[in-house]
């Protein structure tokens, strides 16, 4: 069983991950600017696609595991992890945990950015 979801969400992280890579790659062709305009569409789609997909399998009683792991967990996975961050922070206001959803938020993104610092100071 564990072998399989594994399977699942590679194969659908690897086909997220090269159409992330596309949509980036294509973006920045055709507006090529200093600016991220293709990460922030990447994140923009992946976040749309996610909460669709949720919602579809919501309200279409789809409650197999393992297309969730395949299209959830694994293509936006893939495509981008900001889209698994969104669809957390939904559930967090869903479940009316506001204090929850503002410390994971602001500190994903402040202790993500400072780790990344730290990172990149530590290898030069």
């Amino acid at each position: 069983m564990l072998f399989k979801d594994i399977l699942l969400v590679g194969l659908g992280g690897g086909v997220g991950s090269v159409a992330r890579f596309l949509c980036q790659r294509t973006v920045s062709a055709w507006y090529p600017h200093a600016f991220p305009f293709g990460t922030l569409i990447v994140n923009f789609l992946g976040c749309f696609l996610i909460g669709f997909l949720l919602g579809f399998m919501e309200k279409a009683s789809i409650v197999k595991p393992e297309l969730r792991l395949l299209l959830v967990t694994g293509f936006c996975g893939g495509f981008t992890t900001f889209s698994a961050f969104a669809a957390d922070n939904i559930q967090l206001l869903r479940d009316g945990r506001l204090i929850y959803f503002m410390l994971y938020t602001v500190g994903s993104v402040v202790l993500g950015i400072f780790a990344t610092y730290v990172g990149l100071s530590i290898m030069k």
